[in-house]
């Protein structure tokens, strides 16, 4: 049962991405940008150089072509 659940789920992430479906990727050290990410909380920055730019991602997000499909949630350093 578990074994079909997942090559169930295997090929619809396929199609997927055969339509254009893409994973955020690479978005820690980065800076925040509010048009792809939300900020769900902010944090103390670890190091001067990194406030204002994404600490953690606590949800992926996902584009459909050029268009956001669900913003990533992400905390900032503050």
């Amino acid at each position: 049962m578990r074994e079909g659940n997942h090559l169930i789920f295997q090929k619809f992430v396929k199609v997927l991405e055969s339509k254009g479906l893409k994973v955020m990727e690479d978005q820690i050290g980065h800076p925040f940008d509010a048009e792809t990410q939300e900020a769900i909380t902010q944090i103390p920055a670890p190091s001067e150089e990194m406030k204002g730019k994404v600490i953690d991602v606590v949800e992926k997000g996902y584009t459909l072509g050029d268009k956001v499909v669900r913003y990533a949630k992400v905390v900032t350093g503050a």
